[in-house]
């Protein structure tokens, strides 16, 4: 028996990095995982399992795919129990002046927008199923601000409070909202970083290493299943110790 068996899960950004880890995991657990990305990455992904992930093409930006997602999984499964708003994007580092507009929309676009059109019409399939559970992936930056990463930052900002409050607006109809808190993780946004910066990066975390996306999938399995029945509107950090000094 598998701690998420007969549970229908969507998981955004499912191609690469904490998303893949997150899918694998929970399909794993016996979930049928819903494996939602941009670009076509998800598709590997569904051939490396050995539990049911099926894979989805879409924006979380835009609205009338989110829309037509939910919809498919309204249509195909009759409920969704879980979802993994895990989708999100950064852009080179540069200071707040320096930002375009269009830079600035892009981030926000993907990790605030499209997050609440994620949440929002996930919710609304939810409440017809009586409850379910939303784990958001946010960010250590949360909490701990960085240099020249302003709109990443403001965008985790938003979710831990969009978290907190969704949480409390749905606690009465059987809908859990929580968020992880990652640090640093060892993920493909880090195959071209320059020489020496992650030996930089790893010199800041007590425990001494990256995090591993499974480790935070883990996280996020504890939050979506029943063992956390009595956690909502909650924001975990897992980040080595980083945030502790």
């Amino acid at each position: 028996m598998g701690r998420l068996d007969n549970k229908i899960t969507i998981v955004t950004g499912s191609g690469s990095g904490i998303g893949k880890a997150i899918t694998l995991r929970f399909a794993a657990e016996g979930s049928k995982v819903i494996a939602v990305d941009i670009d076509g990455s998800q598709e590997k992904v569904s051939e490396e399992t050995q539990g049911e992930v099926l894979p989805y093409k879409c924006d979380v930006s835009n609205p009338d795919q989110v829309s037509k997602m939910i919809n498919e999984c309204r249509k195909n499964f009759g409920k969704l129990d879980i979802l993994c708003n895990n989708a999100g994007i950064n852009i080179a580092p540069k200071r707040l002046h320096e930002y375009s507009i269009e830079e600035w929309d892009k981030v926000m676009n993907v990790n605030l927008r499209g997050a609440f059109f994620v949440m929002k019409n996930s919710i609304e399939l939810m409440l017809e199923g009586g409850g379910g559970s939303i784990v958001n992936t946010s960010s250590i930056g949360a909490f701990r601000a960085s240099p020249m990463v302003s709109a990443y930052l403001a965008s985790k900002g938003a979710i831990n409070m969009l978290t907190r409050a969704t949480a409390l607006e749905y606690v009465n109809d059987g809908i859990r909202v929580n968020a992880v808190c990652p640090g640093a993780v060892k993920t493909p946004i880090f195959d071209d970083a320059p020489p020496g910066f992650l030996e930089t990066l790893v010199s800041q975390i007590p425990m001494g290493r990256l995090c591993e996306p499974d480790e935070v999938a883990s996280l996020a399995l504890f939050l979506a299943s029943d063992e956390a029945s009595h956690i909502t509107g909650a924001t975990y950090i897992i980040d080595g110790g980083r945030s502790a000094g």
